[in-house]
């Protein structure tokens, strides 16, 4: 399961277990230098070894992954003076990991982590595939959320290193679902390969094969803070969804069905608009929310990458460009966060502390006809791609 050369063509040391002083704010890699990868034992859950993996790209971008949830515990990133600043949202711990990634336990933030076999949520746990009716764990208002109790992001995935002939640096993970697996049909074979490369583009390219007749949604979980992961809420940064539509939501956060506009409305972010501006807003979607968490319908004609986000930091200059081969984008502006999680840098993580631009299908598709189609057969390859672009100015 290879990265196409079409995307190829787009995409362009071991770390201490926590942040150092020059990934957290001090000074940049200079001129550069080749992209490197390096792995160290993270600790261990369940009888099982984690291990954490560092893809530096030599041109002032570093991301830790842990092979437990294929998580993105960490990813450096340069201000426009070449000062270097986590800007994601993570914990320390494998412990907290374990412990607070968990709907089950509390938490629910998921973290950086992979999310499957289903991203977002299916209405009442319930789906009906070639006219059988299938049952998934309800553990979110009375629906299915990220694949159920246990999902992608409280696996250990198996990891292997890649180095791209373009002087790129990869990490390819691997999971086997077996079939019956929270409910869902089919021994589902899963390939997420994370590539770093000298460009500062990120690229995640998700692949899957079944034996049975399924459905698939795959996605990435990161929580963003483009002025540094213990810098205050984001409401400041400004964001670009190219996106007219939106799909609302009834009270529980499932999809009405509705393909809406976004003029008119705080959904409406055609133009680049401060998160806070329009948060408080008292239009009913937000309400349900909390705030964002809504998944926008991403303006597309064909196939292949499409432009989907633009976000920006004006203290920082920090940019955020996100390209995507899938139809919506779930943005969530971390209305959960409640100031109850300690973070990677010793600092409590509240409301509106991180946002997260989450590239998948729409919430609750299997039960949607008109929705695009999540389903994934036997013969088919399920085949996504997202790249994260870091930059400042």
């Amino acid at each position: 399961m290879a990265l196409p050369a079409a995307v190829a063509a787009v995409v362009g040391a071991t770390a201490a277990t926590t942040p150092t002083a020059a990934h957290r704010g001090g000074e940049g890699h200079g001129g550069g230098g080749p992209a490197s990868i390096g792995k160290q034992y993270f600790g261990s859950t369940g009888g099982q070894s984690v291990y954490r993996y560092t893809l530096d790209s030599g041109h002032g971008v570093t991301v830790r992954i842990l092979t437990y949830g294929g998580i993105i515990q960490q990813l450096d990133a340069p201000d426009r003076h070449g000062r270097e600043a986590d800007v994601v949202l993570g914990f320390r711990t494998l412990d907290d990991y374990v412990k607070y990634n968990s709907p089950t336990a509390g938490g629910g933030v998921y973290f950086g982590a992979l999310i499957g076999r289903y991203a977002n949520r299916i209405a009442k746990g319930t789906f009906t595939l070639d006219g059988k009716t299938y049952h998934v764990p309800v553990n979110n208002n009375g629906n299915s959320l990220h694949g159920g109790t246990v999902g992608f992001d409280k696996k250990i995935w198996s990891a292997t290193e890649v180095k791209g002939k373009d002087g790129s640096v990869g990490l390819k993970l691997d999971y086997t679902s077996p079939d019956g697996e929270m409910g869902y049909p089919g021994t589902l074979k899963s390939e997420v390969t994370y590539t770093l490369g000298q460009d500062n583009k990120l690229t995640v390219h998700y692949q899957a094969t079944t034996d049975k007749p399924t459905v698939v949604n795959l996605t990435n979980h990161t929580y963003w803070n483009l002025a540094g992961e213990a810098s205050g809420d984001v409401y400041d940064q400004r964001l670009y969804l190219n996106a007219d539509k939106y799909t609302p939501t009834d009270t529980t956060q499932i999809p009405t069905g509705q393909i809406a506009t976004v003029k008119g409305t705080p959904m409406d972010f055609t133009s680049p608009t401060a998160i806070g501006a329009r948060i408080n807003s008292s239009d009913p979607q937000m309400l349900t929310g909390q705030g964002y968490d809504l998944n926008w319908v991403l303006n597309r004609s064909g196939g292949g990458l499409s432009l989907a986000a633009k976000a920006s930091d004006p203290s920082s200059g920090r940019r955020l460009t996100i390209w995507t081969t899938q139809p919506g984008v779930q943005f969530y502006s971390g209305n959960f966060l409640t100031g109850s999680l300690v973070g990677i840098s010793g600092h409590t993580y509240r409301q509106g502390d991180g946002f997260a631009l989450e590239t998948q299908h729409y919430p609750d598709s299997p039960n949607h006809g008109n929705f695009p189609s999540t389903e994934l057969r036997p013969g088919q390859v399920y085949d996504q791609t997202t790249v994260f672009g870091l930059s400042a100015g």
